[in-house]
């Protein structure tokens, strides 16, 4: 199907009650996005699925005739959660991935970023759930941007309709790596401590996972297996801490499911071979992360209670957060041969309160499941413990200006 020059006429495309899915995080197709978004108010009332945000599209539809959904608050997410009008489905990446499958979500109309080579189209930096909800959707509409990366493993499928082919007017969305702090770097070295030559890595985005990938450069023979890599781990590839070459499956190559960061990343990524950007079942899947040796899972949280649950998605009974693919990977790094459930924050949050509590509002990582919790005043290692003593060590790693208080509280429960 030939391109469109001018932009996409949504007025005779969106139907009443249309669930609209579009890719995530860097992978937002923002030419159509944007299209979008300045003629919703002149639409029938439709759903928008979106999962992270790093653009700004969505928060000019103040119309009230667009709902928006996602799996979790990330990024420019919470400006939605904020004002009211984000309803979090609260699923593990995995799962939310696979319903779009298994028709659980129904999409009508896709909406899809591509990076274009040689005739071959590549779902370029987002191997998530748009290709299964392609597959059900009576619409797909394409952007084809040709500063977007062509990458493997990531193949657009042969058969898989796109019913329109438009040319993107900008570049991808960047993701440039926050600045680093004293406390991330001090959680970082803690959490170094814990990660051994030969590890397969798995981290997130934000600035504790990048702090801690900048404290492996001394390290030898990394392996990456991700939800997501970011331009942290191109400076590791770079300095040849990064092989894959004792990872167990997949030597040699970098296995990720998103490509977040800036256009460093991008041109790396590009019809980089050793780099494959897989589909979240192979990706997140429980039998895949099994057979990955010393598989360490980085993660964070919003709190830890003093019995090891992480909180990982509210506070204040609020939506801040997502369950994201924490669990799965928490999961994952424990069935590993000699893998690691790292947690990693900090002590304190921003406003002085302590981020180790005695209980947790919210659930996302059960303790039974629990590893190991870094901040940067220690490491507790709580895997075998019992609770009392699993209590006295994550006393002993909040800030001390809250251990007395944490231990009072401690005591007070158990009369």
């Amino acid at each position: 199907m030939p391109e469109r020059t001018a932009p996409v006429d949504f007025s005779s495309l969106i139907r009443e009650g249309d669930l609209v899915v579009c890719g995530q995080a860097t992978a937002e197709p923002v030419t159509l996005t944007e299209a979008l978004m300045a003629r919703a108010g002149d639409l029938p009332c439709f759903r928008m699925m979106i999962g992270p945000v790093f653009s700004d599209t969505f928060f000019a539809a103040c119309a009230p005739n667009v709902s928006f959904q996602s799996y979790g608050v990330i990024g420019n997410a919470r400006r939605l959660a904020k004002a009211g009008r984000l309803d979090v489905i609260p699923s593990n990446y995995s799962a939310f991935c696979s319903d779009f499958a298994a028709r659980r979500h129904q999409a009508d109309v896709v909406l899809v970023q591509l990076a274009e080579s040689e005739g071959r189209l590549s779902a370029s930096l987002s191997n998530d759930y748009v290709i299964d909800a392609a597959r059900g959707a009576r619409l797909v509409i394409a952007e084809i941007n040709p500063d977007a990366p062509f990458t493997f493993g990531a193949e657009w499928p042969e058969g898989l309709t796109i019913h329109v082919r438009v040319p993107a007017r900008r570049p991808p969305v960047e993701f440039a790596l926050p600045p680093l702090d004293e406390v991330s770097r001090r959680i970082a070295a803690n959490a170094a401590s814990l990660i051994a030559d030969g590890s397969t890595l798995q981290f997130g985005v934000g600035r504790i996972p990048d702090a801690i990938l900048s404290s492996l450069s001394h390290a030898r023979n990394l392996g990456i297996h991700s939800g997501l890599i970011n331009d942290a781990a191109v400076d590791l590839i770079a300095r040849g801490a990064v092989t894959n070459a004792e990872k167990g499956i997949d030597p040699g190559i970098t296995v990720t499911n998103q490509v977040i960061g800036t256009q460093r990343l991008y041109r790396f990524v590009h019809e980089n071979k050793a780099v494959a950007v897989r589909p979240a079942s192979y990706t997140h899947g429980q039998g895949v992360l099994a057979r990955i040796n010393r598989l360490v899972a980085i993660n964070s949280a919003l709190q830890v209670g003093l019995d090891g649950s992480v909180n990982s998605e509210t506070l204040n009974g609020i939506a801040v957060g997502a369950i994201g693919g924490q669990l799965d990977f928490v999961r994952g790094a424990n069935a590993s041969p000699g893998g690691r459930a790292i947690i990693a924050l900090p002590a304190t949050a921003s406003d002085g309160t302590s981020r180790i509590v005695t209980d947790v509002e919210t659930v996302t990582t059960p303790r039974a499941d629990v590893d190991a919790i870094v901040t940067e005043w220690g490491i507790a290692e709580l895997r075998g413990c019992g609770l009392a003593e699993r209590a006295r060590r994550m006393i002993a790693i909040a800030a001390p200006g809250h251990r007395d208080a944490l231990s009072a509280q401690l005591r007070g429960s158990l009369r």
